[in-house]
């Protein structure tokens, strides 16, 4: 008969409450501002460790073929509880930035040359997500993220062991988002059937011939309110508009056509929201959506919260501080081409009509 389970224990509230003693084991030996500093972040590892979980759960829900419909529900209570995370941990450096300065330097040495870099489970998130290695922003260290997360003597750490376990951990949530749109039917027809290419094709230059049609309509009304003076640069303007949609799908074909078509069905699932096989898809990525927000915001509050408490030193792990912390939220972005769907949509009555929209309905059993 198993025994009964009081609160402290299956929570493991003494373990817990030990675990701010710093580099001294010792909490009494401490400041009230360390204690703080260290408890806010262990806070932040903890939200960590459940976005990693969530995660991953929705990364494997798309690795099936096909993914069931009812499956889709799913992915988005999971994006949306990762969004939910982002939003409540960012407010957490609100709690921090109650640290003045010199309270904060008072202990600030004690770190060196640890940093929140070093913070294995941001790096597997980030890696989950689908941040290439490529695309990191160097740390100013040899090495990078993988040398930074070594042990003093050089040797692997258990915190650089799964990091390299979640880069070979594939696909990451984009790469498993990404197939799954490339399977999207477009106007009734799938992926793999003999004319998808051609068909494809011809619904990108139905929907360019619309979009064209509604940026020059802008035109108008906007040269139609504006000073003579103005004309020339208001038509070259618009003009580099419907250009950069043309240049969106082009260059998805120079990498490859499976590029175009995941590209075609971001916009499709937009274009046709309303459609009842739609919605649930276009949930989706308007999660993902928000997800990275969230991420991007939480990372510009920490940025934030650092040159608010001590300005703009070089961090403590070797890093620029807080001008690399502002280059990551700018430049880490995993679902590019979902941010730039929003530049080419069109009003819902100017989308092209779909040759076969009876294909997105529900069916009878």
């Amino acid at each position: 008969m198993p025994r009964p389970v009081n609160y402290w224990d299956y929570l493991r509230i003494d373990e817990l409450l030990d675990l701010q003693g710093g580099v001294e084991r010792d909490e009494a030996r401490l400041g009230n501002e360390e204690v703080l500093f260290i408890t806010v972040h262990q806070v932040f590892e903890l939200w960590f460790k459940l976005v990693i979980r969530e995660l991953a759960a929705a990364r494997d829900l798309f690795r099936s073929e096909p993914v069931a419909e009812q499956e889709l529900s799913g992915v988005v209570e999971r994006l949306q509880r990762v969004t939910t995370i982002f939003r409540v941990a960012a407010s957490h450096f609100e709690v921090v930035e109650t640290l003045s300065t010199r309270a904060f330097l008072a202990f600030r040495n004690k770190l060196l040359p640890a940093s929140g870099y070093q913070s294995a489970q941001m790096r597997r998130m980030e890696i989950l997500l689908g941040l290439e290695e490529s695309e990191r922003v160097p740390l100013g260290v040899p090495g990078g993220h993988l040398r930074s997360l070594l042990e003093p003597d050089g040797s692997e750490s258990a915190s650089g062991r799964s990091v390299r376990a979640q880069l070979a951990d594939r696909p990451t949530l984009k790469e498993a988002i990404t197939s799954w749109l490339a399977r999207t039917p477009i106007d009734g027809t799938e992926h793999d059937a003999p004319d998808a290419d051609e068909r494809l094709s011809a619904f990108l230059d139905r929907f360019l011939e619309c979009h064209a049609a509604e940026v020059d309509a802008s035109l108008e009304r906007a040269l139609d309110v504006s000073p003579p003076e103005a004309h020339e640069r208001l038509r070259a303007m618009y003009a580099r508009e419907i250009e950069s949609v043309r240049d969106f799908f082009r260059a998805a074909d120079a990498d490859g056509r499976r590029r175009a078509r995941v590209r075609a069905a971001m916009l499709f699932i937009e274009l046709y929201r309303e459609l009842p096989l739609l919605a649930w898809p276009r949930e989706v990525l308007a999660s993902l959506i928000q997800l990275e927000q969230a991420f991007l915001i939480f990372r510009q509050r920490h940025a934030r919260m650092v040159e608010r408490v001590i300005g703009r030193r070089p961090g403590t792990g070797g890093s620029a501080g807080v001008e690399y912390l502002d280059k990551t939220a700018l430049e880490y972005r995993v679902f590019r081409d979902l941010w730039a769907i929003r530049t080419l949509l069109v009003r819902a009555d100017a989308a092209p009509p779909l040759e076969n929209p009876g294909f997105y309905s529900f069916r009878g059993g």
